[in-house]
């Protein structure tokens, strides 16, 4: 359920109740023809609800299937835009979908349904290629989605779902059926009269939904506190064993620049984990130890006379064992193989049939299991040591790999952990800077069906 505020509510009724009082004192001769419209002024609507249905459109959605979607898609609280337009030459195909999420400015998943063709297309950190091309290619099949109203309502069901970030500030609520001629002024007033009333009760339930998630994130964050707090102090251990000096002899400028940047890492580990306040924050403290353990490594290769070892992810079964060595094929219990880094210490115990030493985190029933079969609070905490990129392949398969493909996770952890790193940004504001490779996509079809085929740009 989107969250309003009460006097938005307040004001959007006098908006309305001023609107009615003037086309009550308006003269009641016909108002003139209004312009074209155009790709513009989709894109403006947008900003205010999440489906424009043009008026040379209106055939394609009545008002009252208009108003359902919204209500739909306003209540996920997801940015999921939709745009019905005729198939005329004021939008023209080409460049359409792209044009339509520029002028727009907001982050999200978009769709058009121009004349009888139907495309989509989505920013990479709100949805990604794969799941729009699946999606997309689910509602052009003509055996699901005879109609627009069909189609789009089988798009918008599925896209909430799978979209990621929330829903734009800017929405209003929608106002279908206030767009439309001759809608009636007391109906308007009804209207906002139960708007208000029912203000109060839906903002007593918004401050409720808010005490809950936040006791939640506090009670994730007291988990993930624990064993962020065992990875410090074992790295500062690191430390002390190293027994580095700046001045010791053989040291030069480059060791010093090593242990200068592995000394940084702990105190900026120490410094973000204090004020942590959500557990996506944790993703940045566990990237500051991967970052120190690596410059240890070199360090460590200087001061041997070693070849400087290459960037790799931390062990995946500890990253306390410090930077991987190579990948060995490791398959959890019930899961499919897959190659996994790992240090030197656990490549010798799998190659002897062994288990590897994992870090094991508490279940919460007085036990301890592997991260990877624990919950979801710890995604940050393993997003911050591999990285969004490299994340899903290693846990595919796993409790925690499963549990962070959910739509339910990017809200409450943190998502960036399991797509292309950082926060999800669904719903924000980015004007025209955006990676357009999320709209270039397959077209809308041949006309007169659902053939649009999908996309096929990359940076999904």
């Amino acid at each position: 359920m989107r969250k309003r505020l009460f006097p938005a509510l307040l004001a959007g009724l006098l908006l309305i109740i001023a609107a009615a009082a003037l086309a009550l004192t308006s003269p009641a001769s016909a108002a003139p023809a209004a312009p074209a419209a155009t790709i513009q002024d989709a894109a403006q609507a947008l900003r205010d609800d999440p489906v424009h249905v043009d008026p040379g459109a209106r055939d394609q959605l009545s008002v009252a299937d208009e108003k359902a979607l919204e209500n739909k898609i306003t209540d996920a609280d997801k940015p999921v835009f939709v745009a019905v337009l005729p198939d005329t030459p004021a939008f023209p195909e080409e460049g359409l979908l792209q044009t339509l999420r520029s002028d727009t400015g907001i982050t999200g998943v978009y769709a058009i349904r121009l004349g009888d063709g139907f495309d989509a297309g989505a920013d990479p950190q709100v949805m990604p290629t794969r799941a729009v091309e699946n999606l997309t290619a689910s509602v052009e099949n003509p055996a699901t989605a005879t109609d627009a109203t069909s189609q789009l309502n089988a798009f918008v069901d599925r896209a909430v779902e799978q979209a990621r970030g929330s829903a734009p500030a800017s929405w209003s609520g929608g106002g279908g059926a206030a767009d439309e001629p001759g809608a009636p002024v007391g109906g308007l007033i009804t209207l906002g009269v139960l708007v208000a009333a029912g203000g109060a009760g839906a903002y007593a339930i918004s401050r409720r939904n808010k005490r809950r998630t936040e006791e939640e994130e506090r009670i994730a964050l007291d988990k993930l506190r624990v064993v962020v707090d065992e990875d410090i102090t074992a790295y500062g251990e690191t430390l002390e064993r190293l027994d580095f000096h700046p001045a010791e002899p053989g040291a030069d400028d480059t060791m010093r620049a090593d242990y200068e940047r592995a000394l940084d890492s702990y105190e900026s580990a120490k410094s973000k984990m204090d004020k942590a306040g959500h557990p996506s924050d944790v993703r940045g403290v566990t990237q500051s130890l991967e970052d120190g353990r690596y410059s240890l490594a070199v360090l460590e290769a200087r001061r041997t006379g070693a070849e400087i070892p290459a960037r790799r992810p931390p062990c995946f079964f500890d990253p306390r064992h410090g930077p991987a060595v190579t990948e060995v094929l490791w398959t959890p219990s019930g899961g499919a193989a897959r190659e996994v880094p790992v240090c030197g210490a656990d490549e010798v115990r799998l190659s002897r049939g062994e288990d590897p030493m994992s870090r094991t985190v508490d279940v919460g029933d007085g036990n301890r299991r592997p991260y990877w079969e624990a919950g979801p609070a710890y995604g940050p905490w393993a997003g911050g040591y591999f990285g969004g990129g490299l994340l899903p392949g290693l846990l595919v398969g796993t409790m925690l790999g499963s549990m962070l493909a959910t739509p339910a996770y990017a809200s409450e952890y943190g998502g960036g952990d399991f797509g292309g790193g950082g926060d999800w940004g669904g719903g924000d504001f980015s004007g025209s800077d955006f990676d357009s490779s999320g709209f270039g996509g397959g077209g809308f079809g041949d006309g007169g069906g659902f053939g649009g085929g999908g996309f096929d740009g990359g940076g999904f």
